[in-house]
């Protein structure tokens, strides 16, 4: 059974689960299915079973439930919520155990075992959870092995094609909705990890996006000549070498002007290079590495007809 201590706070759940902190107040009130604690100053503390519960229903969501339907669902089988628990927390480890079997086969060259964990992993979970949570986790455990010596360039170049050839096979039988705004996606300037941009991009294309995926090595005058020929009103730009940051900044700061209509997001692991004030400039284009942050940063462009250019 899960910890009964409350040890969330309801920031820290808002994003974790990528859910608004007024929504689970307004779960609260409405339905007694989540009642968390308060600790001596009142703050709301979620429990470890309160959070596989809002995952469920959340899920329940995702799939056409409306909250009401998820709840009622949940309160019939109030006795087995102990099994939704235990299930939660078992696939929960199951995709860390996938994850950890997928690096240590790929970091030996192994691609039918490679594969077979792959193969194995979509059979159990989603493709949103196998993407950002197996394969996203990866990326950024094989970044940092990298980055500290860990493993060798050849490690990192072959882990990286291996996960850009299955994920480029999932990303173009996805179908696209035609009334979602146009993305084009591309690396930093001289940046040439694009496994991070092709997980986003796959995001994207979950959601419905066209995305007019680039990936790597296209020089500025190019990327200015694709604007102007497929007018995309999404522009995705992915950084993970602390190098090319500025750059790439730099560049991003001339499209802004150039096309101010044009709604731009930066992300990728290089954004936890940049300094404090670097990032409040660049506040409204940073994407964030989280799938909380993804979907603020997607609601927030939806909303936006036009964005104040970058250095107001």
């Amino acid at each position: 059974m899960a910890s009964q201590e409350g040890k969330y706070n309801i920031k820290a759940v808002s994003k974790m689960l990528g859910i608004q902190a007024g929504t689970l107040r307004a779960w609260e009130r409405r339905y007694s299915i989540i009642q968390p604690k308060r600790n001596e100053a009142g703050h709301r503390l979620y429990t470890d079973e309160h959070i596989y519960i809002i995952k469920w229903l959340m899920n329940k969501i995702n799939h056409g439930f409306t909250i009401s339907q998820a709840v009622d669902l949940l309160e019939h089988h109030e006795n087995n919520i102990d099994q939704f628990v235990v299930e939660s927390s078992s696939q929960k480890d199951m995709a860390v155990q996938l994850a950890d079997e997928l690096l240590s086969a790929l970091l030996s060259f192994n691609e039918n075992k490679a594969k077979e964990v792959l193969d194995r992993a979509f059979s159990l979970f989603t493709i949103e959870k196998v993407t950002i949570d197996i394969l996203g986790s990866l990326l950024v455990k094989i970044g940092h092995m990298w980055e500290n010596h860990k493993i060798t360039v050849a490690h990192e170049h072959y882990a990286t094609s291996f996960l850009k050839t299955k994920i480029g096979n999932i990303l173009y039988h996805l179908p696209v909705d035609g009334y979602l705004p146009k993305v084009m996606a591309v690396c930093g300037l001289k940046e040439t990890h694009e496994l991070g941009l092709l997980i986003f991009t796959l995001y994207l294309r979950q959601k419905g996006f066209e995305v007019i995926y680039l990936g790597k090595g296209i020089p500025p005058e190019d990327l200015n000549v694709v604007i102007n020929e497929i007018d995309p009103k999404l522009l995705v730009v992915s950084c993970t070498m602390e190098q090319h940051l500025s750059q790439t900044l730099n560049w991003l700061e001339k499209v802004d002007k150039e096309y101010p209509n044009l709604q731009i997001g930066l992300g990728g692991l290089g954004i936890e290079y940049l300094s404090n004030d670097i990032k409040t400039k660049f506040k409204d284009i940073i994407i964030g590495n989280t799938k909380s942050d993804w979907e603020q940063w997607i609601h927030k462009k939806l909303k936006q007809e036009k964005r104040p250019a970058l250095d107001h």
